[in-house]
């Protein structure tokens, strides 16, 4: 059961990387636009993480930390909804705001600090 726990965790991981290394592409290269790509990578990460917060595959008498889970889900729904409406604003052929763009990048590694600081 631990393997899979930790195949789970490196899904996770994988989707992490698509989201902040497609906004890390687009944030260095110049563009600052959003790709379809990260909210692919935000479904990986979402789906994989609420695996890794059902209650199994613990050692005995861990518990979860549902706190963490909770923070952690709502700066995913924040992420999710700031690449949505970026996404939406550039099929419509607007601009994406600054603000919005670079909040998408902080919030992605504020996220990974949660998950990797806080035990």
């Amino acid at each position: 059961m631990e393997t899979l726990r930790h195949i789970v965790l490196f899904v996770h991981l994988i989707g992490f990387a698509v989201l902040f290394g497609s906004w890390a592409v687009q944030a260095f290269g110049g563009k600052r636009q959003f790709a379809t790509i990260m909210e692919y990578g935000l479904l990986i990460a979402g789906v994989a993480g609420l695996a890794l917060a059902a209650p199994w595959g613990l050692p005995d008498g861990a518990e979860p930390n549902y706190v963490k889970i909770g923070i952690k889900l709502v700066v995913l729904i924040a992420i999710g909804g700031l690449v949505g409406s970026g996404l939406s604003r550039q099929k419509r052929g607007a601009a994406v705001p600054p603000a919005v763009f670079w909040l998408v990048g902080v919030l992605t590694l504020v996220n990974a600090g949660i998950a990797v600081l806080w035990r």
